[in-house]
């Protein structure tokens, strides 16, 4: 079984091209949202970010969610933390779950594919890029934010180019390619 992470910076496409690989029958596994619910359901998480942020961290069974973003957004180091409890049970979740698919290829979808060690995890990864102007419109429409936000998120992921220079296929999603004509001849590379 081959698996295939498939990365990029925020609001460049990764779920779009996620959501036409399960169009074509693909498994793909979202590591975004398989690390908030985790946050949720994992016991060890939940003792850890307790330990680390304080029992405000959660209110009852539910992620304290204002109190993690002002945590984690306070620091690089902070956010390091809060990556070193999640992302070793994200890994975990993803090695149970890959193990039940029965396709030749299964993919990984993660922001930071790189920063989390998931690279490791993987035998190829996509980049998946698109116009910085595009994908600051883009997050700002989807997540109804400013355009300082969407570039202090932008600005504290790894650049492009470093993962561009770490990847082995490119997808440009900046509208002026086929997502799926480069997607098809990605596949078949495999």
């Amino acid at each position: 079984m081959k698996t295939i992470g498939i990365t990029g910076g925020i609001g460049s496409g990764k779920s779009v091209v996620s959501t036409i690989l399960k169009i074509l029958n693909y498994s793909v596994y979202d590591s975004d949202s398989q690390a908030k619910q985790l946050m949720i359901t994992s016991p060890v998480i939940k003792s850890e970010l307790k330990t680390l942020i304080g029992e405000d961290a959660y209110v009852g069974d539910m992620l304290n969610k204002p109190l993690l973003s002002s945590y984690v957004f306070t620091s690089e180091e902070n956010r390091e933390r809060v990556n070193s409890i999640v992302h070793p049970q994200v890994r975990i979740h993803f090695a149970e779950w890959k193990q039940k698919q029965a396709s030749e290829i299964v993919f990984i979808e993660s922001a930071i594919l790189f920063e989390s060690g998931l690279n490791n995890d993987v035998d190829a990864v996509w980049c998946v890029c698109a116009d910085k102007d595009v994908r600051i419109e883009r997050v700002m429409m989807r997540n109804s934010i400013s355009k300082q936000e969407v570039l202090a998120r932008i600005n504290s992921q790894m650049s492009d180019d470093e993962v561009i220079a770490k990847s082995d296929c490119i997808i440009d999603n900046s509208g002026k390619i086929s997502l799926l004509k480069q997607i098809k001849n990605n596949l078949n590379i495999y």
